[in-house]
């Protein structure tokens, strides 16, 4: 038991420290632990150092695929002003755990082993499917047959000549027009040619249209003046009766050979030979598949009209 002047023993400090001391244990928050047993309080503590674990997401900086400035740790950031900053375990601050928030929370669609792939730039769009163009019918042209063909064709034993007025052959069998024609003369008793033959008609299609061919010397005539004529019509029959056949440009009325005009040269058949007009009809001859003549491509006497293809 104490003695009175324990009881009343005034305390030691000033009037003013002891309001402060009083003030102070009468605001002092009672601690989250005060209380308890230890085995509480243990538990309590065990706790709240999970929360603050769980609490801290920090990754190191540098980690691929996560930017640093998205997953490293920042401190605290305090709530809008007003608003106290974001509380612990047990009501105390975070900032009093020692607990930083995260600048950025994770997102779980970022994977650590597999960084995303980077997206393409601009649009990108499928190839589109470029159709070939419809093939375009031939023309009329095209599907047209050449315009001239081979008249000595059916000729057995056909024996190229020399080339004078005209081009010179022998053997014997059917003559064709170059093309589509109208004859102009058919005789097979003319005194000017040996053996008496003498057919003329005029082309009335293809590139020489309108120019006039002869056909003379040892044939005979199929046709008659003024026929119509095509490519597949028979107008003539060679014989082989010594002298051949001779074919060449004739003179527009069909009178004789066109090397025999003065505006060829006048050149009839005593020569000189080839004649210019000749070898323009030997040219022709040979592009469609005749054997070419003695004397082709060497040079020409006389002139060649304007209008004859160019030997």
């Amino acid at each position: 038991m104490s003695s009175p002047q324990a009881r009343h023993r005034r305390s030691s400090h000033p009037p003013a420290a002891r309001s402060r001391l009083a003030a102070r244990a009468r605001h002092r928050k009672p601690s989250a632990l005060q209380g308890k047993s230890a085995k509480a309080t243990a538990a309590t503590a065990l706790a709240m150092s999970a929360a603050a674990s769980a609490a801290v997401t920090q990754w190191p900086s540098g980690t691929a695929g996560h930017p640093a400035s998205a997953i490293s740790a920042q401190p605290a950031r305090t709530g809008a002003p007003g608003q106290p900053a974001a509380a612990g375990p047990a009501g105390q601050p975070a900032t009093e755990l020692g607990v930083q928030q995260p600048a950025a929370m994770y997102h779980p669609g970022i994977s650590l082993n597999h960084p995303p792939r980077p997206r393409p730039r601009g649009k990108h769009h499928r190839p589109a499917v470029v159709s070939p163009p419809p093939s375009s019918p031939p023309s009329a042209a095209s599907s047209r047959p050449p315009a001239y063909s081979n008249p000595l064709r059916a000729v057995a034993g056909l024996r190229p000549g020399r080339v004078d007025m005209g081009v010179d052959f022998g053997g014997s069998g059917p003559v064709y027009p170059l093309g589509d024609a109208v004859i102009t003369s058919a005789t097979g008793s003319s005194s000017g040619w040996p053996g008496g033959g003498w057919i003329t008609y005029r082309l009335t299609d293809g590139p020489d249209a309108g120019l006039m061919v002869y056909v003379a010397e040892d044939v005979q005539p199929t046709v008659a003046v003024g026929e119509v004529v095509t490519p597949a019509t028979v107008i003539a029959t060679v014989y082989d009766g010594g002298s051949g056949i001779e074919t060449g440009w004739a003179m527009p009325d069909g009178a004789s050979a066109e090397s025999e005009l003065p505006g060829a040269g006048g050149i009839g058949g005593g020569g000189p030979f080839p004649t210019m007009v000749g070898l323009s009809f030997e040219n022709l001859l040979t592009s469609l598949g005749v054997p070419a003549s003695s004397g082709a491509g060497g040079p020409g006497y006389g002139t060649l009209p304007p209008g004859y293809p160019a030997p």
